[in-house]
Protein backbone atom coordinates (compact mmCIF):
# COMPACT_ATOMS: atom_id res chain seq x y z
CA UNK A 1 0.00 0.00 0.00
CA UNK A 2 1.08 3.34 -0.84
CA UNK A 3 1.00 6.14 2.25
CA UNK A 4 -0.75 8.98 1.44
CA UNK A 5 -1.02 10.75 4.38
CA UNK A 6 0.51 14.17 4.73
CA UNK A 7 0.79 17.02 7.68
CA UNK A 8 0.41 20.44 7.87
CA UNK A 9 0.40 22.66 10.76
CA UNK A 10 -0.26 19.91 12.71
CA UNK A 11 -3.32 19.03 10.81
CA UNK A 12 -2.74 15.05 9.75
CA UNK A 13 -4.38 14.05 6.40
CA UNK A 14 -5.23 10.68 5.49
CA UNK A 15 -4.10 12.25 1.75
CA UNK A 16 -3.02 15.18 0.90
CA UNK A 17 -6.56 16.43 -1.29
CA UNK A 18 -9.18 17.96 0.16
CA UNK A 19 -12.09 20.04 -1.10
CA UNK A 20 -11.82 23.64 -1.68
CA UNK A 21 -14.34 26.18 0.08
CA UNK A 22 -17.16 27.82 -2.01
CA UNK A 23 -17.16 24.55 -3.68
CA UNK A 24 -18.25 21.52 -2.05
CA UNK A 25 -21.19 23.11 0.33
CA UNK A 26 -21.06 22.21 3.99
CA UNK A 27 -19.91 18.76 3.23
CA UNK A 28 -22.77 16.80 3.47
CA UNK A 29 -24.89 17.85 0.45
CA UNK A 30 -22.27 15.89 -1.51
CA UNK A 31 -22.18 12.62 0.88
CA UNK A 32 -25.01 10.85 -1.33
CA UNK A 33 -22.47 11.61 -4.10
CA UNK A 34 -19.10 11.13 -2.40
CA UNK A 35 -17.51 8.90 -0.07
CA UNK A 36 -16.61 11.67 2.37
CA UNK A 37 -14.64 9.36 4.61
CA UNK A 38 -12.07 8.99 1.58
CA UNK A 39 -11.21 12.51 1.58
CA UNK A 40 -8.08 13.90 2.79
CA UNK A 41 -10.20 17.71 4.62
CA UNK A 42 -12.97 19.52 3.40
CA UNK A 43 -12.97 23.02 3.61
CA UNK A 44 -16.66 24.36 4.44
CA UNK A 45 -18.23 27.62 2.64
CA UNK A 46 -17.35 30.49 3.87
CA UNK A 47 -18.85 31.79 7.14
CA UNK A 48 -19.68 35.45 8.54
CA UNK A 49 -20.84 36.41 11.92
CA UNK A 50 -24.12 36.83 10.29
CA UNK A 51 -26.10 35.13 7.76
CA UNK A 52 -25.85 36.85 4.39
CA UNK A 53 -28.09 36.43 1.29
CA UNK A 54 -25.34 37.30 -0.63
CA UNK A 55 -24.86 38.74 -5.08
CA UNK A 56 -28.11 39.13 -7.21
CA UNK A 57 -27.92 36.66 -10.25
CA UNK A 58 -26.58 35.41 -12.70
CA UNK A 59 -24.11 33.86 -10.04
CA UNK A 60 -22.25 31.91 -12.45
CA UNK A 61 -20.84 31.75 -16.27
CA UNK A 62 -18.87 28.96 -18.02
CA UNK A 63 -15.51 30.04 -19.63
CA UNK A 64 -13.32 27.63 -22.15
CA UNK A 65 -11.54 26.85 -19.52
CA UNK A 66 -13.11 27.19 -16.21
CA UNK A 67 -15.94 29.30 -14.51
CA UNK A 68 -16.43 32.68 -13.21
CA UNK A 69 -18.39 32.92 -10.02
CA UNK A 70 -19.99 35.65 -8.00
CA UNK A 71 -22.16 34.05 -5.13
CA UNK A 72 -21.32 37.43 -3.08
CA UNK A 73 -20.26 34.88 0.26
CA UNK A 74 -23.53 33.35 0.79
CA UNK A 75 -23.69 31.91 3.68
CA UNK A 76 -26.22 30.77 6.91
CA UNK A 77 -24.01 32.14 9.01
CA UNK A 78 -21.54 31.22 11.95
CA UNK A 79 -24.03 30.48 14.38
CA UNK A 80 -26.09 28.33 11.91
CA UNK A 81 -23.41 26.51 11.01
CA UNK A 82 -22.50 25.14 14.60
CA UNK A 83 -26.12 23.97 15.05
CA UNK A 84 -27.54 22.47 12.46
CA UNK A 85 -23.94 21.64 10.18
CA UNK A 86 -21.36 20.69 11.95
CA UNK A 87 -22.79 18.00 14.27
CA UNK A 88 -23.41 16.23 10.73
CA UNK A 89 -19.91 16.57 9.84
CA UNK A 90 -18.63 14.96 12.82
CA UNK A 91 -19.60 11.17 11.69
CA UNK A 92 -17.20 11.79 9.02
CA UNK A 93 -13.40 10.03 9.19
CA UNK A 94 -12.04 13.35 7.52
CA UNK A 95 -10.80 16.60 8.89
CA UNK A 96 -12.85 19.46 8.59
CA UNK A 97 -11.60 22.93 8.29
CA UNK A 98 -13.93 26.03 8.66
CA UNK A 99 -13.73 29.25 6.19
CA UNK A 100 -13.48 32.67 8.07
CA UNK A 101 -14.64 35.55 6.46
CA UNK A 102 -15.27 39.25 7.65
CA UNK A 103 -15.26 43.78 6.78
CA UNK A 104 -13.43 43.96 9.63
CA UNK A 105 -10.65 42.46 11.73
CA UNK A 106 -12.84 41.93 14.95
CA UNK A 107 -15.50 40.03 12.76
CA UNK A 108 -12.92 37.65 11.87
CA UNK A 109 -12.26 37.11 15.64
CA UNK A 110 -15.95 36.95 16.33
CA UNK A 111 -16.38 34.26 13.96
CA UNK A 112 -13.27 32.42 15.38
CA UNK A 113 -14.54 32.86 18.94
CA UNK A 114 -17.79 30.79 18.33
CA UNK A 115 -15.86 28.00 16.72
CA UNK A 116 -13.58 27.39 19.33
CA UNK A 117 -16.41 26.26 21.42
CA UNK A 118 -17.11 23.80 19.22
CA UNK A 119 -15.97 20.16 18.45
CA UNK A 120 -15.09 18.68 15.03
CA UNK A 121 -13.26 21.53 13.54
CA UNK A 122 -9.27 20.68 12.96
CA UNK A 123 -8.42 24.29 11.78
CA UNK A 124 -9.36 27.76 10.45
CA UNK A 125 -8.84 29.42 6.99
CA UNK A 126 -9.25 32.83 6.81
CA UNK A 127 -10.46 34.08 3.72
CA UNK A 128 -8.70 37.75 3.53
CA UNK A 129 -9.83 38.88 -0.16
CA UNK A 130 -12.40 41.01 1.61
CA UNK A 131 -12.63 44.23 1.67
CA UNK A 132 -11.52 46.29 5.36
CA UNK A 133 -14.43 48.06 5.41
CA UNK A 134 -12.85 50.37 8.84
CA UNK A 135 -9.99 51.12 6.26
CA UNK A 136 -11.40 52.85 3.42
CA UNK A 137 -12.59 49.57 1.29
CA UNK A 138 -9.03 48.20 0.76
CA UNK A 139 -8.71 44.50 0.77
CA UNK A 140 -7.01 42.98 3.63
CA UNK A 141 -5.26 40.56 0.77
CA UNK A 142 -3.50 43.37 -1.01
CA UNK A 143 -2.05 45.22 2.01
CA UNK A 144 0.62 43.49 3.93
CA UNK A 145 0.09 45.71 6.95
CA UNK A 146 -3.86 44.65 7.08
CA UNK A 147 -3.03 41.05 6.36
CA UNK A 148 -0.74 41.23 9.42
CA UNK A 149 -3.16 43.05 11.26
CA UNK A 150 -5.72 40.33 10.69
CA UNK A 151 -3.84 37.28 11.43
CA UNK A 152 -2.68 38.63 14.65
CA UNK A 153 -5.58 39.32 16.00
CA UNK A 154 -7.11 36.03 14.99
CA UNK A 155 -4.41 34.22 16.53
CA UNK A 156 -4.77 35.64 19.87
CA UNK A 157 -7.70 33.90 19.90
CA UNK A 158 -8.06 30.80 17.58
CA UNK A 159 -7.90 27.65 19.50
CA UNK A 160 -6.60 25.68 16.66
CA UNK A 161 -4.19 26.06 13.56
CA UNK A 162 -4.94 29.10 11.25
CA UNK A 163 -4.59 28.72 7.06
CA UNK A 164 -4.55 32.21 5.47
CA UNK A 165 -6.10 32.03 1.97
CA UNK A 166 -4.07 34.60 -0.28
CA UNK A 167 -5.35 36.46 -3.30
CA UNK A 168 -3.62 36.09 -6.51
CA UNK A 169 -4.71 39.65 -7.12
CA UNK A 170 -1.98 41.13 -6.16
CA UNK A 171 1.59 42.56 -7.34
CA UNK A 172 3.75 40.57 -5.54
CA UNK A 173 1.73 37.75 -3.65
CA UNK A 174 5.13 36.76 -1.97
CA UNK A 175 5.02 40.33 0.10
CA UNK A 176 1.27 39.34 1.18
CA UNK A 177 2.51 35.20 2.40
CA UNK A 178 5.36 37.09 4.56
CA UNK A 179 2.83 39.50 5.95
CA UNK A 180 0.83 36.58 6.94
CA UNK A 181 3.56 34.50 8.56
CA UNK A 182 4.70 37.17 10.40
CA UNK A 183 1.27 37.80 11.54
CA UNK A 184 1.59 34.50 12.90
CA UNK A 185 0.04 32.11 10.46
CA UNK A 186 0.45 28.51 10.53
CA UNK A 187 -0.11 27.96 6.82
CA UNK A 188 -0.76 29.29 3.87
CA UNK A 189 -3.63 28.28 1.10
CA UNK A 190 -3.08 29.77 -2.27
CA UNK A 191 -5.16 30.74 -4.21
CA UNK A 192 -8.08 32.47 -4.82
CA UNK A 193 -9.24 33.46 -7.95
CA UNK A 194 -8.86 35.77 -10.26
CA UNK A 195 -11.11 38.79 -10.67
CA UNK A 196 -12.71 38.99 -14.71
CA UNK A 197 -15.31 40.06 -16.68
CA UNK A 198 -17.39 38.62 -19.40
CA UNK A 199 -19.61 40.46 -21.41
CA UNK A 200 -23.08 39.17 -23.56
CA UNK A 201 -22.28 40.80 -26.93
CA UNK A 202 -26.53 40.62 -27.91
CA UNK A 203 -27.60 41.97 -24.53
CA UNK A 204 -24.77 44.24 -23.89
CA UNK A 205 -24.92 43.42 -20.31
CA UNK A 206 -22.39 42.14 -18.05
CA UNK A 207 -22.88 37.97 -17.64
CA UNK A 208 -22.56 38.21 -14.00
CA UNK A 209 -25.61 39.94 -11.85
CA UNK A 210 -22.10 41.83 -9.95
CA UNK A 211 -20.17 42.74 -12.84
CA UNK A 212 -17.22 40.85 -12.24
CA UNK A 213 -16.44 38.04 -10.62
CA UNK A 214 -13.73 35.29 -9.36
CA UNK A 215 -12.11 33.33 -12.45
CA UNK A 216 -11.54 29.66 -11.15
CA UNK A 217 -10.43 26.35 -13.16
CA UNK A 218 -8.15 25.31 -15.50
CA UNK A 219 -7.47 28.63 -17.02
CA UNK A 220 -5.85 29.50 -14.06
CA UNK A 221 -3.47 26.66 -12.95
CA UNK A 222 -0.36 28.16 -14.21
CA UNK A 223 -0.49 31.38 -12.97
CA UNK A 224 -1.62 29.47 -9.22
CA UNK A 225 1.25 26.75 -9.61
CA UNK A 226 3.73 29.77 -10.27
CA UNK A 227 2.74 31.59 -7.38
CA UNK A 228 2.78 28.10 -5.37
CA UNK A 229 6.30 27.99 -6.09
CA UNK A 230 7.38 31.42 -5.15
CA UNK A 231 5.69 31.20 -2.25
CA UNK A 232 7.17 27.82 -0.99
CA UNK A 233 10.47 29.88 -1.19
CA UNK A 234 10.06 32.59 0.59
CA UNK A 235 8.03 31.48 3.40
CA UNK A 236 8.46 28.72 6.62
CA UNK A 237 4.88 27.62 7.20
CA UNK A 238 3.46 25.32 5.11
CA UNK A 239 1.35 26.00 1.66
CA UNK A 240 -1.64 24.12 0.32
CA UNK A 241 -2.15 24.74 -2.98
CA UNK A 242 -5.81 25.67 -4.78
CA UNK A 243 -6.00 26.61 -8.53
CA UNK A 244 -7.63 24.13 -11.51
CA UNK A 245 -6.56 20.64 -9.88
CA UNK A 246 -9.17 18.28 -12.10
CA UNK A 247 -6.67 15.17 -12.12
CA UNK A 248 -4.28 13.47 -10.25
CA UNK A 249 -1.27 14.76 -12.33
CA UNK A 250 -2.94 18.43 -11.82
CA UNK A 251 -2.18 17.95 -8.34
CA UNK A 252 1.20 16.37 -8.74
CA UNK A 253 2.77 19.71 -10.14
CA UNK A 254 1.70 21.72 -6.80
CA UNK A 255 3.09 18.87 -4.52
CA UNK A 256 6.32 18.94 -6.48
CA UNK A 257 6.79 22.24 -6.16
CA UNK A 258 6.84 21.77 -2.35
CA UNK A 259 2.72 22.22 -1.42
CA UNK A 260 2.16 20.13 1.62
CA UNK A 261 -1.38 19.16 0.38
CA UNK A 262 -3.85 20.58 -2.38
CA UNK A 263 -7.84 21.98 -2.62
CA UNK A 264 -10.04 20.42 -5.42
CA UNK A 265 -12.51 23.43 -6.06
CA UNK A 266 -14.19 24.18 -9.71
CA UNK A 267 -14.04 20.44 -10.70
CA UNK A 268 -16.31 19.82 -8.17
CA UNK A 269 -19.04 21.19 -10.22
CA UNK A 270 -18.52 19.41 -13.06
CA UNK A 271 -17.74 16.09 -11.25
CA UNK A 272 -18.35 15.39 -7.56
CA UNK A 273 -15.91 12.64 -7.97
CA UNK A 274 -13.04 14.19 -9.34
CA UNK A 275 -11.91 14.19 -5.50
CA UNK A 276 -11.54 10.70 -4.98
CA UNK A 277 -10.13 10.37 -8.99
CA UNK A 278 -7.52 12.72 -8.00
CA UNK A 279 -6.98 10.73 -4.82
CA UNK A 280 -6.69 7.46 -6.73
CA UNK A 281 -4.42 8.54 -9.46
CA UNK A 282 -2.29 9.86 -6.86
CA UNK A 283 -1.64 6.35 -5.03
CA UNK A 284 -0.97 4.77 -8.70
CA UNK A 285 1.66 7.64 -9.59
CA UNK A 286 3.81 6.57 -6.38
CA UNK A 287 2.69 2.85 -7.09
CA UNK A 288 4.35 3.12 -10.39
CA UNK A 289 7.14 5.27 -9.99
CA UNK A 290 8.25 2.65 -6.68
CA UNK A 291 7.79 5.71 -4.00
CA UNK A 292 6.51 4.18 -0.52
CA UNK A 293 4.55 7.17 -0.02
CA UNK A 294 3.71 10.94 -1.55
CA UNK A 295 5.96 12.45 0.27
CA UNK A 296 8.67 11.24 -1.27
CA UNK A 297 7.15 13.74 -4.04
CA UNK A 298 6.57 16.82 -2.19
CA UNK A 299 9.64 19.46 -2.89
CA UNK A 300 10.60 17.07 -5.33
CA UNK A 301 11.19 19.64 -8.30
CA UNK A 302 14.68 20.02 -10.29
CA UNK A 303 15.83 23.09 -11.47
CA UNK A 304 19.26 22.39 -12.60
Amino acid sequence: MVDLRTEFAGIRLKNPVMTASGTFGYGEEFSRLVDLNRLGGIIVKGLSIEPMAGAEGPRLHGTAMGMMNAVGLQNVGVGEFVSSKLPLLRDYRTRVLANVFGFATEEYVQVVEVLNESEGLAGYELNISCPNVKSGGLMYASDPGATREVVEAVKLRARRPVLVKLSPNVTDIRELAKAAEDGGADALSLVNTLTGMSVDVESFRPRLGNITGGLSGPAIKPVALRMVYEVVRTVKIPVVAIGGIRTAEDALEYLIVGAKAVQVGTANFVDPQAPLKVIRGLEEYCRRKGFPSIRSVIGRLRVD
